[in-house]
Order: structure tokens, then C-alpha cells, then sequence
């Protein structure tokens, strides 16, 4: 088997479908039913939107195929006394064998459970290898609680491992300076500022666009002043963006200078490294003078965690600045507007029971761990908000 994403060469019905999943066999044909199913999900129906989805379902097929078909197993058959289905094989050997989370574990069962009950209604199976089983929800009651009648219950696959809740990590003002110093390579530097200070995710920050409206001399802008924030409209035709959506966010005044500064002065250095003489509209390349990925990225935090000790992920900066941003703005006598809201608004959430979690930290916080934590949240986001 083969696992491939299309290029622009993909056309259906007139639409380009670059990065659609593609599963071959051996002989290089679709690996059906699974590739139906994929074109079902994505193409016909719509149900997934974002390329970045594409490859998580795809992927999450073919790692389950693959197995499937290393070890001659049929993915229609059953568990029986002494032996268990394909699905339940599966799942086994990713946990035994691979030694995955059962968060990823179960990342995956879930889009192959998809396929299973997809292909219960086309017919190609009676019924699904394993059963739904009636659990209680700890989420938040919502607005429409009253005429709900589950009382928190949801079915769910009885395939599913256990998984503990993870808890949001966030660091501390000191944590952040040890990790700034930690870093001594001027384009990681900037890149971990921007993520700490904006709440960007990974991605977008590496995508940055190296254009006017994004990084310019704010100094030159007789409508802004120091120490204020800059409001930026990020445009999915310029960056990737989770969902191909577009926001707004707020970007310190300095950090604009130091955008700037690096374009002029460092990244056309990197980017005539590049030895095809490459030319890419972003505003952070490598030493190479190309684009970061985000294998490259996981990399860089992986060796910043070894330098200084503590685990630290590009994630965890976003988790940080909603966290203090959060505090600080609840906590504002002069911030006019609903701060949950507000954060929700610069993180790109499309639902704000998402940001509540950032609500639910800070009030679980000990009472010795709030006032630990009040100083650093103020000095690191001194005058957050509009």
C-alpha cells in the first residue's frame, strides 16, 4: 500500500483537490472501499473542509489498512472465542506494539469507526466490529440544556480506550524568560515571541506572510503609538489558517518592530541560501532559505525542552497567552466588553465553550498558585486588551 496527498493536478468537476488522501495498492489502484469512503466523507458530502483533516483521515485509513493487510487479516471480520476482530488487532498492536497515546489510539479508531458504520449503510457489511455503549459527558450544560434530554449521555464506541482528561500546560513568566534565553538562533526567537504574545498556532506563525498589513515599520504609522496594541486582520488567501477562516488579532507595538527589523536585516540574508534560488512569501525561513515544517518545528521544541529541563511545546505558548490574557482582562477595571468573548475572538475558536477551558483553569487554581501566578500574568501581558 501506498499513501499519497494529490497535487493541483487533481481536478474534479472543475475544483482542485490538491491534498485529498489518496490510498493505493500494490499495483497502484484505488484501495477500495476505503478510498469511496474518503471521497465520500470529503468530496460528495463536505463533511471535512479543512486539507489538514484530509490527511489526519486518511492517514488514520491507510495506518489501519496497512496493518490490516501485513498480517492477512479481513477488515469485515468479527471477534470470535480466542480471536479478536481486524479492528480490535488494531487497536491491540497500536497500544502493545507501537506504544501510542490511547489519545492518538483513539484519534484514529474514531475515523475508522466512521468508515465501519459508512460501510454498514452501503451495504458492504451487516454490522459493525463493535458496539455503542451510553457514557456521562462532563461537559458544560449549553443553552440548550433545558430541552435536552440525554442528561449529559452520548453513545460511544465500545472500541475506544480509556483516556484521562488532559489538563491545558501552560508556563510561567520565569519558565517563558529561560526558555527566550534558551534560544539562541534569532528566527526561533521571534518565532516563539510571536506565538507567546498572539496566541498563534503553530502553523499560522510558521506561514506568516512576509507582506505589507503583516510586517511593517509601526513607526511610520502616524494612527498608531508605542506600547499599544496593533489590531491585524489574518486572511486565509495570505496563510494557512485552521478551517480557512479568517480573524483578527492584537499584536504589541514592539513585536512589530522586531518583525520589521528582522525582514530588512536577516531574512533576505536566509533567503539567498536557498540554492535553486527559491523566493517564498513568508515572512520566517530557514538557514536554507526555506519554509519551516512542521516536522522542523516540533524539532526546535524538542531540543529547547532538553536545554532547559522542563517540557515545552509551541502549543503550550498558545495555552499561556490565553490563560494570562484571560486573567488580566477579568481582572480589568478599564476592559468594556465580555473577555471571553474577546479571547475567544484573537484565538479563532468557532465555539466559545472551547475558551472556557482557559475559564475552568484559571478558577480550579489553588488560592497560593492565583497569587503566584497574579504578578507574572500582569507583567508579562501589562496593558492586554484594546
Amino acid at each position: 500500500m501506498r499513501y499519497l496527498l494529490a497535487n493541483e493536478k487533481l481536478v474534479v468537476a472543475g475544483r482542485v483537490w490538491k491534498g485529498f488522501p489518496l490510498l493505493l495498492n500494490t499495483g497502484g489502484h484505488p484501495m477500495e472501499p476505503a478510498q469511496s469512503f474518503l471521497w465520500d466523507l470529503i468530496a460528495s458530502n463536505g463533511r471535512v473542509s479543512s486539507p489538514k483533516s484530509w490527511e489526519s483521515y486518511g492517514w488514520a485509513l491507510y495506518d489501519f489498512f496497512a496493518f490490516v493487510f501485513a498480517n492477512g487479516l479481513d477488515w469485515r471480520q468479527h471477534d470470535s472465542p480466542g480471536m479478536p476482530s481486524a479492528l480490535e488487532a488494531y487497536r491491540d498492536w497500536s497500544k502493545g506494539t507501537v506504544g501510542l497515546a490511547n489519545t492518538t489510539i483513539n484519534n484514529r479508531l474514531r475515523v475508522i469507526v466512521r468508515f465501519y458504520q459508512w460501510a454498514v449503510k452501503k451495504g458492504l457489511i451487516d454490522r459493525p466490529p463493535f458496539d455503542l455503549v451510553s457514557i456521562q459527558t462532563s461537559r458544560q450544560p449549553g443553552f440548550l440544556a433545558h430541552v435536552d434530554a440525554t442528561s449529559g449521555k452520548v453513545e460511544s464506541p465500545s472500541i475506544l480506550l480509556k483516556q484521562q482528561v488532559q489538563s491545558i500546560k501552560i508556563l510561567t513568566k520565569e519558565q517563558v524568560k529561560v526558555c527566550y534565553e534558551a534560544l539562541p538562533n534569532l528566527t526561533h526567537r521571534l518565532m516563539f515571541s510571536l506565538m507567546l504574545r498572539t496566541g498563534l498556532r503553530q502553523i499560522e506563525c510558521r506561514t506568516w506572510p512576509e507582506k505589507p498589513g503583516y510586517v511593517f515599520d509601526p513607526s511610520r504609522r502616524r494612527d498608531l503609538r508605542s506600547n499599544q496594541k496593533i489590531r491585524l486582520s489574518l486572511d486565509p488567501r495570505d496563510m494557512e489558517i485552521k478551517n480557512g477562516k479568517p480573524r483578527s488579532i492584537d499584536m504589541p507595538y514592539e513585536l512589530m518592530e522586531e518583525l520589521d527589523t528582522y525582514s530588512v536585516r536577516h531574512r533576505q540574508m536566509r533567503e539567498r541560501n536557498h540554492r535553486n534560488g527559491g523566493k517564498f512569501p513568508i515572512l520566517f525561513l530557514t538557514e536554507h532559505g526555506a519554509p519551516y515544517t512542521k516536522a522542523a518545528l516540533i524539532a526546535i521544541f524538542a531540543a529547547l525542552s532538553r536545554r532547559v529541563g522542563f517540557h515545552v511545546t509551541a502549543h503550550m505558548l498558545r495555552h499561556t497567552y490565553a490563560t494570562f490574557l484571560l486573567w488580566s482582562l477579568r481582572k480589568s477595571e478599564t476592559f468594556e466588553g465580555e473577555p471571553l468573548l474577546y479571547v475567544r475572538d484573537r484565538m479563532g475558536h468557532a465555539d466559545v465553550t472551547t475558551t472556557a477551558i482557559y475559564l475552568h483553569l484559571i478558577n480550579s487554581l489553588e488560592g497560593h498558585l492565583v497569587l503566584a501566578h497574579e504578578d507574572e500574568i500582569d507583567q508579562l501581558f501589562a496593558g492586554a486588551g484594546p
